[in-house]
C-alpha cells in the first residue's frame, strides 16, 4: 500500500479557476520526490493539501489508504507528517534543544528522555551539544534548517514534508541538506517529498512530478 497518494484531486479557491485539476500521484516509503513548477503552477497548495492544512473538496488525499478528510487533521499534523518549512519556522527565543522538545511535547510523544532523544537527533542532523544549546537566532541558516530537520524528525513520522528547504541557503549548506533529506529516505525509508525550484534538488530525488497550470505535465 502507499502510504500517500492523491486520487483525481482537484481544488480551487473561488470557485472559478482550479488551482489544481485531476492530481494522481503516489508516494512509496524510502524514496524521494520532487514537485516542480513555476510560481502559480499549484505547488503550495498541494503541500497544503499533502500537509492536512487544507482539506480537498474534490478527489482525496490519503494516507495509508484513509481520506484525510475524514481523519483528525490535529494527529496528522503532529505525529503522522513531519513538515520542513524555507523559514524554519523556529521559535527564536527558545534554543534549539528547546525547539526539538517543545515539537515532542505539541505530539505527546511518550519518550523516556526527551532532553536525550532531542540531543540525538540534533547530533544526526549535525548540530552538536554546544550549538544545540544556543537560541536558534544565533544559528546559521544552514544550522537553524538543520534544527527544522531534527524538529519535523522528532516524533517519528514516515512523510517528511519539505517546503524549498533550501531556498535561503547557499551552495554548501544546500548540497548538505540535499544530502541529509537523502539519507532520510535511503537509510530509514522515511518518504520524502521536496517542494522546491532548485535544480540540484531536481538532480537528486529519485522521483520528479513537474505541474503547470495545476496539472501534472507528462
Amino acid at each position: 500500500m502507499h502510504i500517500l497518494e492523491t486520487d483525481h484531486l482537484r481544488f480551487t479557491y473561488d470557485k472559478e479557476k482550479y488551482v489544481l485539476q485531476d492530481i494522481n500521484i503516489i508516494f512509496e516509503k524510502g524514496k524521494t520526490y520532487g514537485i516542480f513548477g513555476q510560481s502559480g503552477a499549484g505547488k503550495s497548495t498541494l503541500l497544503s493539501l499533502l500537509a492536512g492544512l487544507e482539506i480537498a473538496r474534490e478527489g482525496k488525499v490519503l494516507y495509508k489508504g484513509k481520506d484525510l478528510s475524514k481523519m483528525s487533521r490535529d494527529i496528522y499534523r503532529s505525529n503522522e507528517i513531519g513538515v520542513i518549512f524555507q523559514s524554519y519556522n523556529l521559535l527564536p527565543h527558545l534554543t534549539a534543544l528547546e525547539n526539538v522538545i517543545l515539537s515532542m511535547d505539541i505530539s505527546q510523544l511518550k519518550v523516556k528522555d526527551k532532553n536525550t532523544r532531542a540531543l540525538q537527533l540534533l547530533d544526526k542532523v549535525g548540530i552538536n551539544e554546544e550549538k544545540a544549546n544556543r537560541r536558534v537566532l544565533l544559528l546559521s541558516g544552514g544550522e537553524q534548517q538543520r534544527v527544522a530537520i531534527a524538529r519535523a524528525l522528532s516524533y517519528d513520522s514516515e512523510i517528511i514534508l519539505a517546503d524549498e528547504p533550501t531556498g535561503n541557503l547557499d551552495n554548501d549548506n544546500e548540497n548538505a541538506i540535499i544530502s541529509l533529506l537523502k539519507n532520510l529516505a535511503c537509510e530509514e525509508e522515511k518518504c520524502v517529498i521536496i517542494v522546491s525550484h532548485s535544480s540540484k534538488v531536481k538532480e537528486n530525488v529519485d522521483i520528479l512530478y513537474q505541474l503547470e497550470n495545476g496539472k501534472i505535465k507528462h
